[in-house]
């Protein structure tokens, strides 16, 4: 059990109870990305728990986040604070640890409260995604700071608001982090078996809005241009994008437009999805679109936008921090195995920053995004400890890494 830090590994391992404790107390509270006064309170939950670490405590404000509706209107959403914690920021290594507060469960969905299960598991709203990583980091930060070696290491904690959107106003906090931090560890779930994820697809996210013209659908149709008919042909066209190449997939989640059956529909609009596994694929996926878009345009009487980016560019693997993290496991008795995913998250954002991360640090459970999302509450302590010896054995020499120069260049 990690040579030297026995003492340190050993007063994780009595924390369970607490983390646990403290993964429903967090939990309890909404925080759906959008519910701000959620977000804030919980954010302010999570940072009484962190206080006793120290360091500089900055909240930050941030830009909304710009919605296109159905119509084609800009909607600009606000969005809560976050908050930046800084510690020894002249030591010789610099690590960005980093999870965000915000849920998918908004203040009007059903699933509020948690339990326990029979099996010992926990439930409720975030408790894996990420409430549990929010516990096993803060246990890491306080084991480190027990330790004879703290001093060794800097740290950065970055608490966002707003990774279930993609991180649209906390991505420049991210941006700018990468260039002062040696690498980044990131405290999304773990997957449910135990394995760690090596490399992401890249995500964008999109919203097309049609324009036709309207007319009487009796009288006058031939004068109408069918919005809702020419939308279902831009679908069938994004859905052939599926498998353009190897990576790529397309999902239309959502449609609207239209109003009285008896008059030719002027607007329509659909909200899609968009995943590769590299940067040539988010190209072809890119010029595509660009290709459509000026296709529709070019009928007479249609038009067509396209809203939205790859908020989340592919993030490959990286050998070299995944067998640091690898050789810690393997001194706690743990065989960690690694697997790509095609999910995303801040991960994404701060390897294309230049940043090297490793973003499943966080607890192991199941069932993410839905009613059925569930905490394996020993988790809490095991992952704990592996990111605490990865932290003192880089204080203490005992493994080796780049240091970021100093003015973060």
């Amino acid at each position: 059990m990690g040579r030297g830090f026995s003492d340190q590994l050993g007063w994780i391992d009595a924390q369970g109870p607490r983390l646990a404790r403290l993964v429903a107390d967090w939990a309890s509270v909404n925080s759906g990305s959008y519910h701000v006064e959620g977000v804030e309170r919980c954010t302010d939950l999570v940072l009484q728990s962190f206080a006793p670490l120290g360091g500089e405590l900055l909240r930050i404000e941030l830009a909304p986040h710009e919605v296109m509706d159905g119509s084609g209107a800009i909607n600009r959403r606000p969005l809560a604070r976050a908050a930046r914690i800084v510690k020894r920021p002249d030591a010789p290594h610099r690590v960005l640890l980093a999870i965000h507060v915000d849920t998918v469960y908004g203040p009007d969905d059903p699933f509020q409260m948690g339990s326990v299960r029979q099996d010992g598991a926990m439930t409720g709203p975030g408790v894996l995604d990420a409430k549990g990583g929010l516990a096993v980091m803060l246990a890491a930060l306080e084991a480190l700071e027990r330790s004879p070696v703290a001093s060794g290491i800097g740290w950065t904690v970055i608490l966002n608001p707003d990774e279930e959107l993609g991180s649209p106003g906390s991505t420049p906090l991210f941006e700018s982090a990468a260039k002062e931090h040696s690498f980044g560890l990131l405290f999304e779930p773990a997957m449910q078996d135990g394995a760690l994820v090596s490399a992401r697809k890249g995500s964008g996210n999109f919203t097309a809005v049609v324009t036709g013209r309207s007319a009487h659908a009796g009288r006058d149709p031939h004068l109408g241009r069918n919005a809702i008919h020419a939308l279902g042909e831009l679908i069938v066209k994004l859905a052939a994008l599926n498998g353009a190449s190897a990576g790529v997939t397309v999902n239309v989640g959502r449609v609207e437009g239209g109003g009285a059956v008896n008059v030719v529909p002027d607007r329509a609009a659909c909200r899609f999805n968009v995943r590769v596994s590299n940067q040539e694929e988010q190209r072809l996926v890119e010029q595509r679109l660009a290709t459509l878009t000026a296709e529709f345009n070019g009928r007479e009487g249609y038009g067509l936008t396209i809203h939205g980016s790859f908020t989340a560019p592919p993030k490959p693997s990286n050998p070299d921090l995944m067998k640091l993290v690898s050789d810690c496991g393997r001194e706690l008795g743990m065989q960690l195995h690694w697997r790509p995913s095609g999910g995303t998250c801040d991960g994404n954002r701060l390897s294309a920053a230049g940043l090297p991360n490793v973003d499943s640090l966080g607890p192991r459970g199941g069932g993410m995004h839905s009613p059925g999302e569930f905490l394996i509450t020993e988790s809490l302590t095991e992952r704990a400890k592996l990111t605490a010896l990865l932290l003192m054995k880089l204080a203490a020499g005992e493994v080796e890494w780049p240091s970021k120069p100093k003015g973060g260049h």
